[in-house]
């Protein structure tokens, strides 16, 4: 099935744009600043620079993940259902984000990050059942959440307690 589907442009443009909308929202909330540098972090954190070329692949495959599953079932049930499992990891997606970096609550970016797993996980299961290579394209964002989610409660352990915006 090619990535156009019957419906043309229309849906790749739409979540082309969303999927900008969240990586540059999450993007903004990603402030590296001196806090950021501050915090004590293991050893093996992936570079700050692998960051944006890891996100760019994701969100490439999440898009295509979803105008599969879009074109591939045309049901208005099964779409709305699409739409709604990709806007809530939407809305995680950037929450991570203002959480760990904008209130400086790696602690709450922890317990944020179980939602943000759970809502990858259910993306994999809605566009997986309507083709497993959609489902699959999923895979890589979970595996790199699951890292990010390990990540986060190494720092929370190394630097814990946290006290915010201070």
């Amino acid at each position: 099935m090619s990535l156009l589907g019957s419906e043309g442009w229309g849906p790749p443009a739409v979540a082309a744009v969303a999927a900008i909308l969240v990586a540059v929202a999450g993007g903004v909330a990603t402030r590296t600043d001196a806090w950021y540098r501050r915090l004590r972090v293991p050893a093996w954190k992936p570079p700050d620079w692998a960051f944006g070329p890891v996100w760019t692949v994701i969100f490439l495959l999440t898009t295509i993940a979803a105008v599969t599953a879009w074109n591939g079932d045309p049901d208005p049930t099964a779409r709305l259902l699409l739409v709604a499992a990709y806007a809530v990891n939407g809305v995680l997606n950037i929450a991570w984000s203002v959480l760990f970096f904008r209130f400086r609550r790696p602690d709450w970016a922890l317990a944020e990050v179980a939602a943000l797993w759970l809502s990858i996980a259910v993306l994999v299961l809605v566009t997986g059942r309507v083709s497993a290579a959609a489902g699959l394209m999923n895979l890589p964002y979970l595996a790199w959440v699951s890292v990010a989610a390990c990540l986060n409660l190494r720092i929370v352990r190394l630097n814990a307690p946290f006290r915010g915006l201070a």
